[in-house]
């Protein structure tokens, strides 16, 4: 894959579409048309912007009463229970350098987020140890977390705390399918998907040395990358955000390209100017959010956590439908599935990031705190995404996100 630096103009537009500007800035024009009742699927009344608001700051204080919040990451989904699987995880790495820790966690988390794509309402895990039973994010994170430690995605048995890009490659759909305890009784939706993504992971991994390693190239390598580019103990969290899109874009399947180069969580609406492509970099978004915690261990300051966006999936998104922020035109919507390139999902996740950014403005005013007492991250793990999940349990049987979306295990 050519790096975008070295195609002249389309190396250009490879990197706006790969930045959180682009984000917002493509979202925000399609946010306008909603607005200016130009739609034919939604319109937006943000007279309800406080009510959401109130209704994200009583979770905050449910969940969080000092409101000391961590990051929206991957690791809150570890403790899933009550259970102190991190500090498990500390023990067994305990032997390990800080850095090579933090490569552990890298591989660890970035597993587990390549796996965090909707399980369906039907999957559930147990956990062999404390036999609790997990469905959705949390089954998946608690599911991966014993792959992990179990050395499901290793080579060397003697070393099964880590990922390698040759073990990744073998790995088959039936051990996949055991790890998560999947069968015809228990099914869990896009395990194809899923095994795909893990296999081009091991692909994109060797193809990368410089940012994977030459020796034993696995994903935990990544932070050794990362750490490079720290100056003065601070890195910027949308350099992260651009080396996980830089190092991973090859392994989304049959998406739009610039050029060969595959541009990932980026979709095509015909009312969006210039190229008409929406990028949203959902998953790369919530990986960067969960990198940096490791960095964090490691004494390193991260800057700009607000340069990313919200999180444009169905907990978020569903948050400002279930409360009147986002209605639809047409009751047909809900009655069908849509695919993800659809335009009504597209209009919902550009909706979703716009508002995210409203809702965060209005909790902080509320709370009289500032952007960096209450970044984006934290009110999105508070927050509004538990939020919409609450309010989906209310509201429907299941907790079922009110829009539904076909998905191949690869995008939500």
């Amino acid at each position: 894959m050519p790096a975008p630096q070295a195609l002249g103009e389309e190396g250009e537009v490879i990197a706006y579409l790969r930045s959180p500007v682009a984000i917002r800035e493509r979202c925000q024009e399609l946010f306008e048309m909603v607005v200016a009742e130009r739609s034919p699927h939604f319109n937006c009344n943000l007279s309800q912007l406080e009510r959401v608001a109130d209704y994200v700051i009583e979770v905050m204080h449910e969940q969080y009463p000092d409101l000391q919040i961590p990051f929206h990451s991957r690791w809150r989904h570890f403790e899933a229970g009550g259970i102190p699987r991190l500090a498990q995880l500390d023990e067994k790495l305990a032997g390990l350098t800080p850095t090579q820790k933090a490569a552990a966690k890298y591989d660890l988390a970035i597993i587990s987020v390549l796996l965090d794509a909707g399980a369906g309402d039907r999957w559930h895990y147990c956990e062999q140890d404390t036999k609790l039973v997990f469905k959705r994010s949390e089954g998946l994170a608690v599911a991966s977390f014993q792959m992990f430690c179990q050395g499901t995605f290793a080579s060397d048995r003697h070393q099964p705390l880590q990922v390698d890009a040759q073990r990744l490659q073998a790995l088959t759909e039936q051990e996949l399918a055991q790890g998560f305890q999947a069968n015809l009784e228990n099914p869990l939706v896009g395990m194809t998907g899923r095994l795909n993504l893990l296999q081009q992971l091991g692909q994109v991994i060797l193809a990368s040395p410089q940012m994977f390693g030459e020796q034993n190239p696995r994903p935990g390598n990544l932070v050794n990358f990362l750490l490079a580019q720290v100056k003065n103990n601070q890195l910027a969290a949308q350099t992260v955000l651009n080396a996980v899109l830089e190092g991973l874009s090859d392994i989304w399947p049959g998406r739009i390209e610039i050029a060969g180069v595959n541009l990932g969580d980026v979709w095509y609406h015909p009312a969006v100017s210039n190229d008409g492509l929406v990028p949203f970099h959902k998953l790369s978004q919530w990986l960067t959010y969960s990198l940096l915690e490791p960095l964090q261990e490691l004494g390193v300051e991260i800057t700009g956590l607000d340069a990313l966006t919200g999180l444009p999936e169905y907990r978020n998104g569903g948050l400002c439908l279930d409360l009147g922020l986002i209605n639809v035109k047409n009751p047909n919507i809900f009655s069908q599935s849509h695919s993800v390139a659809s335009e009504i999902i597209v209009e919902w996740r550009a909706l979703t990031v716009i508002l995210l950014d409203y809702i965060a403005a209005t909790v902080r005013e509320k709370l009289s705190m500032s952007a960096e007492e209450l970044p984006l991250v934290k009110i999105l793990q508070g927050g509004t995404w538990t939020a919409g999940r609450k309010i989906a349990a209310q509201l429907r049987a299941g907790g079922i996100p009110p829009i539904q979306i076909e998905s191949d295990g690869t995008v939500f």
